[in-house]
């Protein structure tokens, strides 16, 4: 464990400077080489010389956590649809929008490669994300191409919103790109209520490292921010066999070494929560009930450390509403909203381990073996030795199936319907 934090001033320093453009051009390069979109990390061009109005929205996440993301965007209902003025009108701002959701499963945790000194690769990924969503290649046949990509994990936002901007300019088509980090300190701003304390974000190891909330947050509001970075949780959440912590006990002790820490640096005191990941919200319970636990605790002397750093009652910002928000502000300034109603469903699809891909990994249950997958280097975006296949319900794991069904219910009845 003290090896994986090592790294953390090196990712911090590796994001900084941007030294690895080749990842981008190398992309870029790629997929005008193949107009077509007939090999892995290409798209038909003359797609996106049409009219883009009624193309569905693509989000995208390392695994199902941006699926809290998806629900938000389909819950939100902010303007009326008619005439696009501000008030909730009793309809689903993107009631007439079709969506196609992609979680890379089988490479996720993204917060783990930086580190490991793995950034490049992390960068690679996530542009290959974005390329499958405006492509139309999947392993078992054709998918439409998308006008709009959110980056529904915090990770991938902090390291590839910027390349992916940079590669959509590149290869001159007008897709939307947001990133849910953005959106998440924006929401802040907007919704402080009178809070000035301390801001604790909540995050992987990866995300906390880039420093991508603190630059974006200082950007709109002069609040300290802190920063919690779990290298467990999201695969925890996620139903990774290999973690055998229970989730509360994960987030328990987390919330506990942080306090910890933030008390012995005298840290301002925390009134807000910052879920820097999209897997957070559906946990979002246990966390309150963490900061809450460790609030009341007492140590040897009778004293309680933390009754003053942690307020009573925590505000949380979850980045995925504003994220809705910034979505809908942008197709509606680029008039991109749809204007045919879908006669489709919405499409979900997951990456898994390509069985014929030589040389390839693997655990005992069909997963990734961890050297394999962190051991890998840029500089191959066609590579597949994983494959992209449709995602059901019934390839969700047990307890991840549970909080999907249990708080995300317009995104389950999606998922129903997609089988």
């Amino acid at each position: 464990m003290k090896a994986f934090f090592r790294f953390t001033l090196l990712c911090v320093l590796a994001v900084g400077s941007r030294a690895e453009d080749d990842v981008v051009a190398s992309a870029v390069a790629h997929a005008k080489a193949h107009p077509q979109g007939d090999v892995p990390s290409s798209f038909v061009a003359a797609d996106y010389r049409a009219d883009l109005r009624d193309l569905p929205i693509g989000v995208f996440d390392s695994g199902v956590g941006g699926l809290t993301v998806l629900e938000a965007i389909k819950a939100h209902d902010r303007h009326h649809n008619g005439t696009g003025a501000a008030g909730a009108d009793g309809v689903p701002d993107f009631a007439g929008e079709r969506f196609v959701y992609f979680g890379d499963q089988a490479n996720m945790p993204y917060g783990n490669y930086s580190a490991v000194g793995r950034t490049g690769f992390l960068r690679e990924l996530i542009l290959r994300d974005a390329l499958f969503l405006l492509g139309r290649r999947q392993a078992n046949g054709v998918k439409p191409p998308v006008k709009a990509i959110v980056i529904a994990c915090n990770t991938a936002t902090a390291y590839g919103l910027e390349d992916i901007r940079a590669a959509v300019k590149a290869w001159g088509i007008p897709v939307i790109v947001i990133g849910v980090v953005e959106a998440g300190a924006q929401g802040l701003a907007e919704t402080a209520d009178g809070a000035q304390g301390g801001v604790a974000v909540l995050a992987t190891v990866g995300t906390c490292a880039s420093n991508a909330y603190p630059k974006a947050i200082a950007k709109v509001t002069g609040r300290p921010v802190r920063q919690l970075g779990s290298a467990s949780l999201a695969a925890a959440i996620e139903g990774d066999p290999s973690i055998k912590t229970p989730i509360r006990d994960i987030i328990r002790a987390d919330v506990g070494a942080f306090l910890k820490s933030a008390e012995a640096d005298g840290a301002a005191p925390i009134d807000t929560l910052m879920l820097g990941c999209t897997h957070y919200p559906l946990v979002a319970d246990e966390i309150a009930a963490a900061f809450a636990y460790w609030r009341g605790q007492s140590d040897a002397d009778g004293r309680k450390p933390y009754a003053q750093l942690v307020a009573p009652q925590l505000k949380q910002v979850n980045p995925a509403a504003w994220t809705a928000e910034a979505l809908w502000r942008s197709l509606q300034g680029a008039k991109m909203m749809a204007v045919t109603k879908p006669t489709a469903g919405d499409l979900f699809f997951i990456s898994i381990p390509n069985p014929n891909w030589k040389g390839i990994g693997l655990v005992a249950d069909g997963t990734l073996a961890y050297e394999y997958k962190y051991g890998r280097v840029e500089g191959q975006v066609d590579r597949e030795d994983t494959i992209n296949v449709p995602l059901t319900t019934d390839r969700l794991p047990g307890a991840t199936a549970g909080l999907v069904r249990d708080k995300l219910p317009l995104t389950w009845r999606s998922l129903q319907a997609a089988r």
